[in-house]
Formats: structure tokens, sequence, C-alpha cells
């Protein structure tokens, strides 16, 4: 991108003014060690990739909490057991007791083993988890940066993908380009199973993941059981089976009233309406609409409680990115060929997106493109045009002192050269 300040030849008397008591430079504090540069960058790394650190450490410990809840429970119920043969011993046989002590063996050996594949699965979670920070410690590598950058959009791809229902080809690219313990097709896996019932308008599988999960979505105050719970019954007076209905709403509705009360009242009122009702208000209860409203309800709920973002990766980056670049400047007809935005599929792409906010204006040196700040202040030549400190040092040095001047040709020497200061 050209220079912003680029002057007239006869020069700009604000870019030649001498120095001011307030321009003084100041001393700048001592630059942090490597090391904690090194973690600097970690830290911002981690704030970006926080999906990929918190999904899998949230599937462990729900894992683990299976894990805990079976144990407890099945302990428990041994254990009481023992009791109760402890108290009627003496009512006993030695065959009984012998048939008894053997079930409480069996039970004990059948969760012994369920265990055993609960810590294999630990492993295995605690192993991606452990593979997802090399990933992020890889970033600090210079050696392995491009390898990294080249994973990492990879993984935003693959996460594209599984969003939006490519599963398949989402999965053999995490194979080829080896990152199946880098992205979570396992855990898409899962909510693929509900998301095809719900599209196949049937909520079990959707109830039976609530269920799973239910002090979860307790704590956040999910209402998706709730939703579920009345397109149930919706569907119940769809097919005329009124009393079944009325029964299925006592045992299953009834609970919410406290805090649903509202919405409860307004679909117990279909009972009266019948689904080829032609009132707008209750007829939008039987449309096939709902069960897609039902889809996108599930979907924010998994994404929460595994800490995902809801929108794919993919858009957010690109959302961001067309953010920065998105200026006033990016829709005139002066708008370099080098910038992104002069393209128009980006430009509509960036099109509901709001421009950036830009408080100050940053001067790019023409010849090197790069920033022109305290440290690589801008220099005036005699025609005007103003470059980069360090570019026209290196000119200078490479031709006796000489400063070619790259838009006009004009010669002049280095000495001549006057500095500018940005306020």
């Amino acid at each position: 991108m050209d220079m912003a300040i680029d002057s007239a030849p006869n020069g700009a008397s604000a870019a030649t003014d001498p120095p001011s008591a307030s321009d003084a430079p100041s001393v700048a504090p001592p630059p942090p060690p490597p090391s904690a540069i090194r973690l600097m960058q970690l830290a911002e790394s981690l704030k970006l990739e926080h999906q990929l650190v918190r999904v899998p450490l949230e599937h462990l410990k729900k894992t683990i909490r299976t894990n805990y809840r079976l144990a407890e429970k099945e302990l428990a119920a041994v254990l009481h057991s023992v009791s109760e043969a402890a108290a009627r011993s003496d009512a006993m046989s030695t065959d009984d007791a012998l048939t008894h002590l053997s079930s409480l063996v069996s039970r004990l050996q059948g969760l012994k083993r369920k265990l055993e594949e609960g810590s294999v699965l630990e492993s295995q979670q605690v192993q991606r988890c452990r593979a997802r920070l090399d990933h992020l410690e890889a970033s600090n590598d210079v050696d392995k940066l491009v390898d990294w950058k080249e994973a990492r959009l990879r993984r935003i791809l693959v996460d594209y993908m599984l969003r939006m229902s490519y599963y398949d080809t989402a999965k053999n690219l995490a194979e080829i380009s080896n990152i199946q313990e880098l992205v979570d097709i396992n855990v898409f896996l899962e909510a693929r199973k509900v998301i095809d019932s719900l599209q196949n308008k049937e909520v079990a599988p959707a109830l039976a993941w609530c269920a799973e999960n239910k002090s979860r979505l307790k704590k956040s105050k999910s209402k998706l059981e709730f939703q579920l719970r009345l397109q149930e019954f919706v569907e119940l007076v769809r097919a005329n089976e009124n009393m079944r209905a009325i029964s299925y709403a006592r045992k299953y509705l009834a609970p919410w009233g406290t805090a649903y009360m509202k919405e409860l009242q307004h679909v117990m009122a279909t009972l009266a309406f019948r689904h080829d009702t032609e009132c707008s208000t209750y007829k939008v209860l039987f449309e096939p609409i709902q069960w897609d409203y039902l889809v996108e309800h599930f979907k924010q709920e998994f994404c929460k409680l595994f800490g995902m973002t809801h929108e794919p990766l993919l858009n957010i980056y690109l959302q961001s990115g067309l953010t920065a670049l998105k200026t006033s400047l990016c829709y005139k007809e002066a708008c370099s060929k080098e910038d992104p935005l002069s393209h128009e599929g980006f430009r509509r792409l960036a099109e509901p997106l709001p421009f950036s906010k830009q408080n100050n204006s940053k001067l790019v040196c023409y010849i090197t493109k790069e920033l022109m700040d305290h440290e690589n202040p801008p220099l005036v030549l005699p025609n005007g045009y103003v470059y980069s400190t360090k570019a026209l040092e290196e000119m200078a040095t490479k031709n006796a002192g000489k400063i070619t001047c790259p838009r006009t040709g004009e010669v002049c020497n280095y000495t001549e050269l006057v500095k500018a200061y940005v306020s």
C-alpha cells in the first residue's frame, strides 16, 4: 500500500517542522526477556484456541463423572446387599449364602470390567488433551511455524465440515492430514445421532441425551428438555390421541409448570383447537418448522455443553479478518489492487460486517512495505516524497550516499533528507 502522506513536490511543512519539546525522545522500558515473550505468545494462543483445549477436557470430565457414578451406584448396591445378607444370616442356608456371594462377586467383576473400559477411554482422552497442548506449544517454535499454520488451517476446515454435516469428508481430511487427535470428530458424531433423529421427527434420542447430561443442563437453565416434551405432546394431539396427551402432560409437563406456565398453557390449548385449526396462534405449533427449531436449539446446547463456539471457526476467523481490513477506502476507486477487499468476492463477504475502527493512520513505506514508527521513522526527500529510514539507509549504503526516488527518479544526497515527526 502506498504511503498515507505523499507530499506535493514542494514538500509539506507539517512533515518538516523541527521537533518540539514534547517530541523529545523518552526512555523506553527494557524489552521483556525471550522466555517472557514466549509465555505471552502462548497465552494469546490459548485465548484464540479456547475450543481446541476445552472440548477434550469437557469430554474427559464427562467420562470421569460417568465412571464415578457407575462405581458409586454399584458399590452402594453391593454393600446394601451384604448388609441385608448379614442381617438374615441365621435364616440362610450354606447353599443360599454361597449363591448370594457368587452373585455379588459376578456383579463386582462386571463393575471391574466396565471401569477398565472407562479407564482406557479416559487414557485416550488424556492423550488427546496432551496432543493438543503439544500442538499449541509448537506454535512458539519458529522452525515448525509453517507446519503449525498448515495444521491449524486444516483443523478449521474439518471443524467447518463437521458443523455442516459433511462427516465423511471431514474424517478423510483429518486422516490424510494426520490430525485426528486435534479435531472433534467423535464428539460431533455423538451429536449427529440426535440431529438425525430430530430431523426424522423422533425425540427419544434427544431426551436420552438430556437425561445423560441432566445436571449440567439444569445448571445452565436449559429449556431443551421442556421444548422436546412440548413437541411430543403436540404430536399426540396431532394424532387425535387426546387422552394420552393429557396423561403425558400430567406426567412430564406438569413439573415444568412453575417455571414455564405461559408456554405450557399455550400448548395445552391445542387440545381445544386441534391440529387442523386455522388460528395462526396455534397453527404454527403444528408446522414442520418446529422440528428445525429443535435441531437448532439442540446444536446451541450441545456447543455450550462442550465449550464450543456456536459459529464455525472458519466463519469467525474469516469475519474477524475481513472486519480488520474493511475501511471506507476499500470501496473507492483509489483502493490498491493489493488490498483483498478490492476484489468483488471479498467485498460481498464483508458487506454485512462493520468497518474497522481506525483512530490513527498507519504509515507504510512504499519501498519495503514496512510500518514507519519511532523505531523506523519516515524521512522526507527534497521532492516531498516520504520513505522509511531503513529503506533509505540501505539505498545510501549501496550507492555511496546517493538516494534515488523510486517514483520520480530524482537523485539527492542522504544528507539532504529531513526527518518527519509523526504525532
